[in-house]
């Protein structure tokens, strides 16, 4: 179709630089010689890097990684806590065209090694801390990575990332050019992140994004928090998370030209000091963290009056808890809910709090959120099919969010065609809307848990508890946990009467599929579990008080 206007340098211009890439750029030659990152240090002064001074170290990791062979769509995977190399990694490989790759330094060696070999990573970073799951993953392998990098915790490398020919991360970019590496233009399609989200099996689900996804989420943070250049963000949670990165993370606080404060790993008292000392001004994390910073808050009495926000994700906040935050922390309160695939969709702003705490919100200025019908054949509801908005019909959420969602996962079309479908991601999650389309997340329709932030899904705990001989069979359930949001409990059957609590735990402890997380806290020996006409287990009644 003939357009009324020449587009040529609009399409040209628009689909190579409205990328991640250039906005940061714009801002380190806008704001050279402002502070861009800051690591506080605990006994130490604090480390620090201007705009200029990342994008200098960014360009030597560049070249070192394009000395590995890195070239455009090559996987750079790196298993890292909150750090500067972190960010290094995450710029870097935006600059020379790999896809970032940031997974979760909480997993076991089982699921790395699946991952490797999932996505064949070129270079693999990891923690010196993870050598030990590293090796075991790289020994369980088809695939290794061709390029170790370890970054250590303290001056050298440990012995264990020695062993596995590892490079030391320093070392592998000194002498290396500040310049910009020369590399293919950037496109606006091209995957820039992969993240990983908990699969119902062993295999942990693929999410790509690219360019116009990861821009898209800065400006949604940028226009809902409202962020800007004058901010200094702190997310509480991990950066391999989808919430963790882009949610007052590095891509949209670098984006807006702001300020990233960095917290290794949660420690309350700690935060609280970082957030008073350094005039934090948006602090982000799940309702758990929340819950034991607010502990803290109670004991410490810190200075939080920089604060213009904090903003949390992952579960709704119960009415009374709201008030309580609101009176100690900021009147300021964000709640989003969203996935892995979608970032937030849904959102709770303080002008709908405490009132509407409970729910999850409305549905984010570009995106569409509703809740469909759940039919008992199995079938999957249309777009069209909608529940009644009265905050009692149950059905199922789905999202269209285009902007900032590619819709799909890499090397896993079964899994695309069953979650994706006319624009909208099913998301599995049951819900209510009212009237005036404030959504009520109910329960899943897979059980997931979600345990300090993290997705777990029962039928890979189930998987592992169901080997001991002694079992003859077992179901695990979320139940709530006032601190945790949910914790995990494994109803098992014994197949032998001989079997205790302590014998599973340990077998439990030693299974290599089970990350800690993924451990149960509670073990319960039951004579029967509760199951449907065709013989599947409902685990929904396992999860009322009364079986508690």
């Amino acid at each position: 179709m003939p357009y009324t206007y020449d587009i040529t340098m609009f399409k040209e211009t628009f689909e190579h630089e409205f990328t991640w890439l250039h906005g940061f750029l714009r801002n380190v030659h806008r704001y050279g010689d402002k502070l861009a990152v800051c690591v506080p240090g605990e006994n130490a002064p604090d480390a620090m890097w201007t705009y200029r001074a990342l994008n200098a170290d960014a360009n030597k990791l560049g070249h070192a990684l394009m000395g590995c062979g890195v070239r455009k769509n090559d996987v750079v995977m790196y298993m890292l806590f909150n750090s500067p190399a972190f960010l290094f990694c995450y710029i870097a490989s935006h600059k020379i065209g790999a896809i970032n790759a940031p997974v979760n330094y909480r997993i076991s060696s089982v699921e790395l090694c699946a991952i490797f070999e999932d996505s064949k990573p070129k270079v693999f970073v990891f923690d010196d801390n993870l050598a030990s799951v590293v090796a075991s993953a790289l020994i369980e392998s088809s695939y290794v990575p061709p390029h170790l990098v370890a970054v250590p915790v303290g001056d050298t490398l440990s012995k264990a990332s020695l062993d596995l020919g590892a490079v030391d991360f320093a070392s592998f970019m000194a002498d290396m050019p500040t310049e910009n590496p020369v590399c293919e233009p950037g496109h606006i399609y091209d995957e820039t992140t992969r993240l990983y989200t908990s699969g119902t099996t062993h295999r942990a689900r693929a999410v790509p994004m690219n360019n116009v996804n990861e821009v898209l989420s800065a400006h949604d943070v940028m226009m809902h928090f409202p962020l800007n250049n004058t901010d200094r963000t702190m997310n509480m949670t991990p950066w391999f998370h989808r919430g963790g990165l882009h949610s007052g993370g590095p891509t949209p606080t670098l984006y807006a030209g702001g300020e990233v404060v960095i917290l290794r790993e949660f420690n309350p008292k700690l935060c609280l000091r970082i957030v008073a000392e350094h005039k934090i001004t948006f602090l982000i994390g799940v309702p758990s963290i929340l819950a034991i910073l607010a502990r803290a808050q109670e004991r410490e009495h810190a200075d939080l009056s920089s604060l213009r926000g904090i903003v949390t994700m992952g579960s709704p906040f119960e009415k009374k808890t709201c008030e309580k935050y609101l009176d100690l922390f900021t009147p300021n309160i964000f709640n989003g809910y969203g996935t892995t695939e979608t970032f937030w969709n849904t959102f709770l702003r303080p002008y709908n709090l405490p009132e509407m705490a409970g729910t999850a919100g409305q549905a984010c200025t570009d995106d569409e959120v509703l809740i469909v019908k759940v039919k008992e054949n199995g079938e999957r509801a249309e777009p069209d099919e909608l529940v009644a908005k009265d905050n009692t019909e149950v059905g199922e959420i789905i999202i269209k969010s285009p902007a900032k969602s590619t819709m799909c996962y890499v090397n896993n079309p079964a899994m695309t065609a069953e979650k994706f479908y006319k624009g909208y991601h099913y998301t599995g999650d049951l819900g209510t809307w009212d009237s005036n389309e404030f959504v009520t997340v109910v329960s899943r329709k897979d059980d997931m848990i979600l345990c300090n932030g993290e997705n777990i899904y029962p039928t890979q705990i189930e998987a592992v508890i169901n080997q001991h001989p002694k079992v003859f069979e077992c179901a695990v359930v979320g139940v709530a946990d006032r601190l945790h949001g949910q914790s995990i409990a494994a109803y098992i059957v014994p197949k032998d009467s001989s079997l205790t609590v302590d014998e599973i735990k340990r077998f439990c402890f030693a299974a290599k599929e089970l990350s800690t997380y993924k451990r149960p806290r509670f073990y319960y020996l039951v004579s029967e579990l509760p199951h449907t006409a065709t013989g599947k287990i409902t685990h929904y009644k396992l999860r009322n008080p009364e079986a508690q």
